[in-house]
């Protein structure tokens, strides 16, 4: 005789409710926010990355006229230098907007902590007033800032010149062979890199704008580090560099390299030195992906060609945001 077994049907679990009163309170505060991005940004993305695959122009400005759809002519132009603008060539721009970035946020992270380093020495009178001073740079209006360092590099009458001059005066050397023309010289007699004198004197006018807040940043980790730590290293007898390699290095990474990964972001992106300095020159060797882009709309409206160069600056800045992340990342754990 067997036994017939009867199977039980499972309890049913109750499901949750998809939307909670909590849950749809949060998204009617969240609404008005949602409303205001898609009207501000998300329809302008979209609707530029639509003119990139347009002929779009001043005779579609009305809307009267439609523009006619050229697929990826523009992205083609672009990338193979087609441009009907003058000094264009892609990847020129492409390197120079990378190196300059690069070379900058190396130069302002090396600055900004070894002045970190040194104000923050035992015994040195006067630390709050010189940090004060580190924000006179930033709090200044950046159309200034270009146009007193454009003025310090001009040819005839600048400050540049003018202290080069004096000091030559010392060696005996003829004031006419300061006469440099910085910021419209081609290349640079001296220099193993193909770049223009007017790369240097950005680089100069960035590079006092940039290291102070990163010694800011800097001065907040090391002050953070706990001097137990110096008087263990002491005591095993470690050296300055053992001490800053063990245990300075170690605080300063974590607050150091996300916001260096920033700062070459924001560098990348930095319009107002390259316009106002030099205007993109001498022959476009100092133009920036953002000055480009301004110039096709501003002095060649050229808009669809403009909507498909700023597509391409975003897929560019896209990969280095998640390059971005990747660090983020690695210096969280790194810090855990």
């Amino acid at each position: 005789m067997t036994a017939s077994v009867i199977e039980m049907p499972a309890p049913r679990t109750r499901r949750r409710p998809r939307f909670t009163p909590d849950s749809r309170t949060a998204l009617l505060y969240l609404l008005p926010a949602f409303l205001v991005m898609g009207i501000i940004t998300f329809y302008p993305l979209l609707f530029q990355t639509y003119m990139s695959f347009t002929d779009f122009g001043l005779k579609n400005l009305s809307g009267r006229v439609p523009p006619n759809i050229v697929g990826l002519d523009n992205y083609a132009q672009i990338v193979q230098s087609k441009l009907t603008i003058p000094n264009f060539e892609f990847v020129r721009l492409l390197f120079f907007n990378l190196w300059w970035a690069f070379s900058n946020v190396v130069i302002h992270v090396i600055l900004g902590v070894a002045i970190a380093l040194v104000l923050n020495s035992p015994g040195l009178r006067f630390k709050r007033v010189y940090r004060a001073l580190f924000i006179v740079p930033v709090i200044i209006p950046p159309i200034i800032v270009a146009t007193v360092w454009r003025s310090m590099f001009d040819q005839d009458n600048g400050a540049v010149n003018m202290v080069l001059g004096a000091i030559g005066v010392l060696f005996k050397i003829p004031p006419d062979a300061f006469k440099i023309d910085w910021l419209g010289q081609v290349n640079d007699p001296i220099s193993f890199l193909p770049l223009p004198l007017a790369y240097f004197g950005l680089l100069a006018a960035n590079t006092w704008l940039g290291w102070p807040l990163n010694a800011v940043v800097a001065t907040g980790a090391l002050q953070s580090i706990p001097p137990d730590l110096y008087e263990a290293a002491e005591m095993d007898g470690a050296s300055s560099w053992q001490k800053f390699k063990t245990v300075t290095l170690p605080f300063l990474r974590p607050a150091m390299l996300p916001y260096a990964i920033y700062g070459f972001v924001v560098t990348f992106n930095l319009f107002y030195l390259s316009y106002f300095m030099t205007g993109g020159g001498p022959f476009g060797r100092t133009e920036l992906f953002v000055t480009e882009a301004y110039k096709l709309v501003n002095d060649f409206q050229l808009y669809g060609l403009a909507a498909a160069f700023s597509v391409m600056l975003f897929f560019i800045l896209l990969a280095l945001t998640l390059v971005t992340n990747r660090m983020a990342k690695a210096t969280a754990s790194y810090a855990e």
